[in-house]
C-alpha cells in the first residue's frame, strides 16, 4: 500500500470528520470524476484506491482532494483487499470517523443518501450497515444494463447482506476485521455473515443511494459476470453453508439442478416470469444457470488443485 494525501497539513488541521468514503477503481476516467465530485458535494473525506490504472485516474483523484492508495500489484488483487487498504488509509488520516461509505469508482452518490443513511445509523445503533437503491445510469442503453438495474432493486427492510455500495459503521467494520481479502467475488455478503454473527443488523433503506455505470454492451460481459456470481455462490456456501447460516445453499443447488435439467427450462422460465419482472428478465435468469454453474465448478477446481484464484472481470 502506498497512500499519498494532498495538502496533508490541511487534512490534519481540519475539524474531526464523521464520515469518509473509499472508492476503488481502475481506468474509470470521467466516471471516477463523477464519483468523487458527488462525495465532495456530500462533504466526505475521500480515499481512492487504484489498481494499476494507465489513464490519469490517480492524478484526477488527487486534484479532487482524495488520499490516493496505489495497490502493490505484486500481491494477489481482490476488491476486498482494495477496500481494506482504502479503509486503513482513511482511518490513518481521520481516526475519529463514525462511518465509511464504500463505492465502486463507476458509481455516483445520490444527493441525499449520506444524510439519510447516517441519520438512520445514528438512530439505530444495532445496525452496522445501511444500503439503498443502486440504479443503472443508462438502463435502456443495452439489455445487460437493464438486467443490472432489475437485479439491484432489492427488497426494502432488514437484509442478510449489502452490495459494494454501502454505509458501514467503523466500529463494526473493525470488529470483524473488514472484508476477507482472499475472497475474489461476493466479499460483501461474506463480511455481512460475520457482522450478523456478532449481533449486528443490515438495513436496506427506501432511499436512492447511487448511480452505476455498468457499460455492458456485449453478451460475453454478461456471461463473465454470471461466472463470477457462480464463483461467489460456491465460495460463500463453502465458507458459511452449514446451519444455521446455510449461505447461498439454495442458489448453489438450484444452479446445479437446472443445468442438469435444462430440457425443463420452460418450467423455470414460467416460474421466474411470475415474479413480475417481465419475459426478458425471466429469459436471462434461466440462461444464467449455465455460467453460474461453471463459476461454481471453477471455484471447486481451483480449491481442490490449489490453483490461485484470480478475479473474474467483465469489463
Amino acid at each position: 500500500m502506498n497512500p499519498t494525501a494532498p495538502n496533508s497539513d490541511r487534512h490534519a488541521s481540519a475539524s474531526p470528520a464523521r464520515i469518509g468514503l473509499v472508492a476503488i477503481g481502475r481506468n474509470e476516467g470521467q466516471r471516477l470524476r463523477a464519483c468523487l465530485e458527488s462525495a465532495r458535494n456530500a462533504n466526505l473525506v475521500l480515499v481512492y484506491v487504484d489498481s494499476g490504472s494507465n489513464d490519469n485516474s490517480t492524478q484526477l483523484a488527487r486534484d479532487l482532494g482524495a488520499i490516493v492508495v496505489d495497490l502493490d500489484l505484486s500481491k494477489p488483487f481482490t476488491a476486498a483487499r482494495a477496500r481494506n487498504e482504502g479503509f486503513e488509509a482513511l482511518i490513518e488520516h481521520h481516526p475519529r470517523l463514525d462511518y465509511v461509505q464504500f463505492v465502486d469508482g463507476d458509481c455516483q452518490l445520490q444527493p441525499d443518501w449520506i444524510e439519510t443513511a447516517s441519520a438512520f445509523l445514528d438512530a439505530h445503533p444495532e445496525y452496522a450497515v445501511a444500503c439503498g437503491r443502486r440504479r443503472e445510469r443508462f438502463p435502456d442503453a443495452t439489455i445487460y444494463n437493464k438486467l443490472c438495474d432489475l437485479e439491484w432493486n432489492t427488497p426494502i427492510g432488514d437484509a442478510l447482506s449489502c452490495g459494494g455500495d454501502a454505509l458501514i459503521r467503523v466500529s463494526a467494520f473493525k470488529a470483524v476485521g473488514g472484508y476477507n481479502p482472499t475472497v475474489i467475488a461476493g466479499e460483501e455478503p461474506e463480511m455481512c455473515v460475520r457482522l450478523r454473527a456478532l449481533g449486528h443488523r443490515i438495513r436496506r433503506l427506501d432511499a436512492e443511494m447511487t448511480l452505476h455505470d455498468a457499460a455492458m454492451t456485449r453478451f460475453g460481459q454478461w456471461w463473465k459476470r454470471n461466472v463470477r456470481a457462480g464463483h461467489a455462490f460456491a465460495e460463500g456456501f463453502h465458507r458459511h453453508g452449514r446451519p444455521p447460516e446455510q449461505m447461498w445453499r439454495k442458489s448453489v443447488r438450484s444452479n446445479y439442478l437446472w443445468t442438469i435439467l435444462f430440457p425443463l427450462w420452460p418450467l423455470l422460465w414460467l416460474k421466474v416470469l411470475r415474479q413480475g419482472r417481465g419475459p426478458l428478465y425471466a429469459t436471462f435468469i434461466t440462461l444464467s444457470k449455465i455460467p453460474q454453474t461453471l463459476g461454481q465448478l471453477k471455484f471447486h477446481y481451483n480449491r481442490l488443485t490449489g490453483s490461485h484464484q484470480r478475479i473474474i472481470e467483465y469489463k
